[in-house]
């Protein structure tokens, strides 16, 4: 089924809490988009780092290369890394409830990045022999992905951001969402019933709606919050479901393939919304 829905664009966010980058297309990968949150900022005792703890992470750059990473903090500093080998020291590592073991980046990463973010902390990588699994409530046994909060792939719809804009008095741009597929073409909240999609020769069951915090209220250029209370408090209001406020469809891919802007998006699967809405308050049983 066609949606008329094509990919606007491509983003890539090589390090996890980093800036990221629009690409013309991308492979995908059983953990997600190529190059996609493959690296992760920890504090010295492995705990990940985020825009959520250091808002300024957003304006530093992060580029992956053909032998790794190039960092970037808009000053003239760069640092070129290569990915870890095998005799990398491997440590476990923080996300969320997750334990992962990662391999480590290197002193030179670690003091880089100690002085860009103003705290201690170093880098780490997600090979590919690593299996970090998907919350088994929405996977299945074989999935994986990398450093990302929960899920491999993030799809937000640019109707849907300009439908929540105009219930906004300042409206906020789509780079506050942090998406790795940007859809145009359909209507607001059309991706919340799609179930199975192919773009490209890659086929992605979307499997929740993308549950929102305080990252979404920082300014990704500039690293500052504008606006504290924005755009969640509007989220709060049009788009409240148990487990919080939502924006963008999580997904999960079924194989590998590959993606380009202007690739169209096929219905291959189509059922009623996936956003949940709160009990109403108050409410007596019959």
């Amino acid at each position: 089924m066609t949606s008329g829905a094509v990919v606007a664009d491509i983003c890539i966010y090589p390090v996890k809490a980093l800036q990221g980058g629009s690409v013309p297309r991308a492979l995908v990968e059983p953990w997600g988009l190529m190059h996609d949150r493959r690296w992760m900022v920890v504090t010295p005792d492995g705990r990940f780092v985020t825009q959520r703890d250091i808002p300024l992470m957003a304006r530093i750059g992060a580029k992956a290369t053909a032998a790794g990473l190039h960092l970037s903090n808009g000053t003239g500093a760069a640092l070129a890394i290569a990915v870890p080998d095998a005799r990398a020291l491997r440590r476990q590592v923080t996300v969320w409830r997750d334990e992962v073991p990662a391999r480590d980046a290197g002193q030179a990463a670690a003091d880089w990045l100690s002085a860009a973010t103003g705290i201690p902390c170093g880098l780490v990588y997600l090979d590919d022999t690593t299996v970090r699994p998907v919350d088994p409530d929405y996977s299945r046994p074989e999935d994986r992905t990398a450093f990302n909060d929960g899920f491999p792939v993030l799809l937000a719809n640019t109707a849907s951001l300009d439908a929540l804009n105009a219930e906004m008095a300042e409206g906020v741009p789509m780079a506050r969402f942090r998406p790795n597929i940007i859809i145009s073409g359909t209507t607001p909240w059309a991706e919340d019933r799609w179930r199975r999609i192919r773009i490209g020769d890659a086929v992605f069951r979307i499997v929740k709606p993308c549950a929102r915090c305080i990252v979404t209220t920082v300014d990704q250029e500039t690293g500052e919050r504008p606006n504290k209370s924005e755009p969640l408090k509007t989220l709060g209001r049009i788009r409240r479901a148990p487990g919080g406020v939502m924006f963008g469809q999580n997904m999960i891919p079924d194989g590998t393939g590959a993606i380009a802007v202007g690739d169209p998006v096929e219905i291959l699967e189509i059922g009623e919304s996936n956003l949940v809405p709160m009990p109403a308050t108050g409410a007596k049983d019959a």
